[in-house]
């Protein structure tokens, strides 16, 4: 893996940051300054930036959660209300939730120590699809309703990027969005006439909830975890 790569990788900067951290003399491989940001490592050496010690990607967690209602998505709340990370006291380390689900929304939230995965996961220029199920009142969801979600709608703070929709049953829809704005399903769903009564985030990028129970969580496995830095590594292009 090149340098650089394995830098961002590792949490540490943008891949363009940790080219201008090579490229200035702030990295030493095996304690040697290195310039090149092409460089191979295979994470066996020393890698440390202005002398501080860089874990291997591999050191990273990315952890899956099903997020019960009730709790908030931050590492601490003010209210002293239970967070994400109170449910996640058994894995080591400082995790952080990568992006927000409303203390009433359930599902799918991940948790990670890798800062530069969480940006790109979660920045609206890498367009990481994020797909949830929406119990609505207001009688069963006609063809207008489903094609104004499909085509966008004005919100307060602006239009909404159109969004792939289906039902899922009568008073249900599935929803995936490519934007992250606050409270944006049950404001989509308001907007067309039909209150949001419960809300589920069901997949993020291609990873799936599944069948992980609520309050429950587990480690993504390596492959997962590549999976979804690839789904992060650039722009998406929807037609």
């Amino acid at each position: 893996m090149r340098l650089a790569k394995h830098l961002a990788h590792a949490g540490v900067a943008s891949r363009r940051g940790a080219e201008a951290l090579i490229a200035t003399g702030r990295v030493t491989v095996d304690g040697a300054t290195i310039t090149d940001p092409a460089r191979d490592v295979d994470g066996a050496e020393r890698v440390a930036v202005d002398g501080r010690p860089v874990a291997v990607p591999s050191d990273r967690v990315v952890i899956a959660m099903h997020k019960p209602t009730g709790v908030v998505s931050t590492a601490r709340d003010p209210q002293g209300r239970p967070t994400v990370v109170d449910l996640v006291a058994d894995v080591p380390g400082r995790l952080y939730p990568v992006g927000r689900l409303d203390a009433d929304t359930t599902g799918l939230i991940l948790l990670t120590d890798d800062g530069e995965l969480a940006h790109r996961l979660t920045h609206p220029r890498f367009e990481v699809p994020k797909s949830y199920r929406a119990r609505v009142g207001g009688g069963p969801v006609g063809e207008r309703a489903l094609r104004a979600l499909r085509d966008g709608v004005e919100l307060d703070d602006g239009r909404t990027a159109p969004a792939t929709v289906h039902l899922a049953g009568e008073d249900e829809l599935e929803l995936t969005l490519h934007e992250g704005r606050k409270r944006q399903v049950r404001r989509m769903c308001e907007a067309v006439g039909h209150r949001v009564v419960d809300l589920r985030r069901v997949a993020f990028g291609s990873l799936r909830l599944g069948d992980l129970a609520a309050g429950r969580h587990r480690r993504l496995t390596a492959a997962e975890v590549e999976r979804l830095r690839k789904e992060a590594r650039a722009p998406q292009r929807r037609a």
